[in-house]
């Protein structure tokens, strides 16, 4: 592999990738714990399929900015690794799907030449940084967040503070009040504000998706654009330090707000400020690179059909706060598109635009930048490209995940219902084509990553089961969601659970019922005036699984019986010492904060020294089989069940010990002094753990 590793001029990505292809051998020989594995894998974006042996590649892109350049790679990539086929998921990152374990090291090397990373795309990790897909062109916006979401994502990539969190932790920006990056939704969700002529955000927390959707809490009315990062720092470490471990259910951020309360959570924010190396953190948003427009004349063309174009205008325009242009919404069915179509797309915006993309939430693509008076042309090109169905953000726009497609969470197919929903309302009601008043979505399960809990009309994956014990595809069907804005939102409520293949009569009767009665009201305000049951009343009838026919049994989209599998594809690994594993991650972890050391890193080193006299606390109490569910209680549960008895001699306890984290300044002396202690520790628990061993071989 020497030929990839030379040619990346970032030291510190060349040793991630080198990281990885040697991390894949081990692995491969059985030196590597499968679980370890694939946390270290998903780290760096690489994903198990539902497909045994291949891999699904999340391409991490900071609130959905894409260069021509970029483009152009991430197709040549996808063609050489992949099978041409990019998908835009609802945070802005592009997926590319059956690619070889083995090849994924070359694979990001190759990104990584056009300055694409894959790392931290997935993982409990700080996930990519969303933000609307407007930033920056927004008439109503007080300032470009760009630069603030650009900022925060440079400065936790690769941060030792976010690379072993209990649960992924997600950030959105939003760039106007009306809170297009669903700031509710979010771990931290940031709305644009200026008081008193300064820069800042309103500061939203702890909301989140999932089989339990949580609203998140203002954490902040209004803070300066210079305190967000330190704020995010502080949040980040209590959510390290005290957020569940074991229980992945459990383990999101929201649940720990849900058990502390708002105050509780404050309190220990304060605790943490001591840890956190900088109090401000100025972003130069004067210094964020500015779009070049290019001037050049385009080709005169002429409209074969005069009303088709005024429709797409209508539909698929939108007007940018600079004169003079506006910004082309294209309709990506599904999120899918292929690679003639993304590199003549490079070419296009590079040629006669500002040579960037903007994808957006809903999996689609935004071009900003373009000459009003350029639409016919840009028009006609995207017409070439499939790229000109009107429909861009409006209720025929429907938002899925993969489902069954390729995931290994899969429960009933997303991407089969939601072509036959799009299909049957073009043909059926022609005029949602150009409704925005209606959002719908659909997640193939439980885990929302198609957002369908807080859509007006939702659908989730699920599965019924029949008198006679058959097993069917079903959909749970939601209804009421909604962006309200300024970070207020309402999830939708669970109204029925039907089969699959009543999906599409079930939005019949409700879009039939919403034109009946609506009126003026837009669909989440008619929901909440006719309230829940007056829906289950309304759907009841669907929910029989008495009378199934065959078709029922065969999921959308394919043609084979239904059968519900989850959790598929990914191998059964290798038994290993995973006490010793523990231990061996110690000492790489005190490798790291002695490299921190050299690098004059001091906050970082004194991390990296924490995380490991945490990990080796975690290992003495796996061979306890006491539970480990959070840093804190693997702190303390180690004073009791080891100090305590006097097992092993720790001067003042370990919590004293550990926890000089968050009460002393990060400074070099403590740096040292502190990984010092992590060294002497660490070979406490060696001695301790050979004896045992050898009493239990004698």
């Amino acid at each position: 592999m020497k030929s990839f590793r030379t040619e990346i001029e970032n030291p510190v990505v060349e040793k991630d990738i080198v990281d990885l292809a040697n991390k894949i051998e081990q692995f491969k020989n059985g030196k590597l714990d499968e679980e370890k594995f694939r946390s270290l894998r998903l780290a760096r974006g690489v994903y198990g399929q539902r497909q045994p042996g291949v891999q699904m590649i999340r391409i991490k892109l900071p609130y959905g900015k894409v260069s021509s350049h970029q483009l152009r790679k991430i197709s040549d990539v996808s063609e050489e690794y992949s099978i041409g086929r990019l998908h835009i998921t609802t945070r802005q990152d592009i997926q590319i799907h059956y690619v070889d374990l083995n090849r994924t090291p070359e694979l990001w090397a190759e990104l990584e030449k056009s300055d694409v990373t894959i790392r931290e795309a997935c993982g409990n990790t700080v996930r990519n940084v969303t933000a609307s897909e407007t930033a920056g062109i927004d008439v109503d916006e007080p300032f470009d967040v760009s630069p603030y979401a650009q900022a925060l994502f440079e400065y936790f990539l690769r941060n030792p503070i976010s690379q072993e969190l209990g649960r992924k932790f997600k950030v959105s920006f939003s760039a106007s009040d009306a809170d297009t990056g669903l700031s509710y939704m979010h771990d931290l969700g940031f709305i644009a504000k200026i008081e008193k002529g300064i820069r800042g955000f309103k500061v939203m927390l702890g909301g989140g998706l999932g089989s339990q959707p949580r609203h998140a809490d203002e954490l902040y009315s209004f803070l300066s654009t210079d305190k967000i990062i330190p704020m995010m720092e502080g949040v980040v470490r209590v959510f390290d330090r005290y957020g569940e471990r074991k229980s992945r259910a459990k383990a999101r951020l929201k649940f720990l707000l849900k058990d502390l309360g708002l105050d509780g959570f404050k309190s220990l924010l304060e605790e943490e400020q001591v840890s956190v190396p900088i109090k401000t953190f100025p972003i130069d948003a004067e210094g964020y690179p500015q779009p070049e427009m290019v001037t050049i004349q385009a080709p005169k063309v002429t409209l074969k059909d005069q009303t088709a174009f005024d429709n797409w205008k209508a539909s698929n325009v939108i007007r940018q706060k600079q004169k003079d242009y506006v910004a082309i919404g294209i309709k990506v069915f599904l999120g899918d598109f292929y690679l003639k179509e993304a590199r003549a797309l490079a070419d296009l915006v590079e040629t006669y635009a500002a040579s960037e993309i903007r994808l957006s939430l809903r999996q689609n693509i935004l071009i900003p930048y373009v000459k009003e008076e350029l639409l016919p042309f840009f028009y006609t090109e995207l017409q070439k490209l499939g790229f000109a169905e009107i429909g861009y953000n409006k209720a025929v726009d429907i938002t899925a995940c993969p489902g069954t497609d390729t995931c290994n969470l899969g429960i009933a197919s997303s991407t089969g219902i939601a072509a036959e929903l799009e299909r049957m309302m073009k043909e059926e009601y022609p005029d949602y084509s150009n409704n925005p008043d209606v959002v719908i979505k659909i997640s193939g399960c439980m885990n929302a990553c198609g957002q369908h809990n807080m859509a007006n009309i939702g659908f989730q994956g699920m599965s019924v089961r029949t008198k006679d014990k058959l097993v069917a595809p079903a959909l749970q069907v939601l209804l009421g969601g909604g962006n309200i804005g300024n970070g207020d939102g309402k999830f939708a409520d669970k109204v029925v659970k039907i089969p699959s293949k009543r999906g599409p009569e079930a939005l019949r009767i409700i879009l039939n019922d919403f034109d009946a009665n609506g009126g003026a009201l837009s669909y989440p305000d008619y929901y909440a005036e006719k309230e829940q049951m007056y829906f289950y009343d309304l759907l009841k009838h669907l929910t029989d699984v008495d009378h199934l026919t065959p078709s029922d049994f065969i999921d959308w989209g394919t043609s084979e019986d239904y059968v519900q599998a989850i959790g598929v594809g990914e191998c059964a690994g290798v038994v290993i010492d995973l006490i010793a594993t523990l231990l061996f991650e110690s000492e790489e972890k005190i490798d790291n904060a002695e490299s921190c050391l050299v690098e004059q890193k001091w906050a970082a080193s004194i991390y990296h020294s924490y995380s490991a006299m945490v990990n080796t606390a975690k290992a003495m109490l796996t061979m306890e089989n006491v539970k480990t569910n959070t840093h804190i209680s693997i702190i303390k549960d180690f004073d009791e069940k080891f100090v305590e008895t006097e097992r092993i001699l720790v001067e003042n306890g370990f919590e004293n010990l550990a926890l000089q984290i968050n009460k002393k300044k990060p400074t070099e002396a403590f740096a040292r002094q502190y990984l010092k202690d992590t060294k002497e520790f660490l070979h406490k628990v060696q001695v301790f753990r050979t004896q045992e061993l050898a009493e239990v071989a004698l």
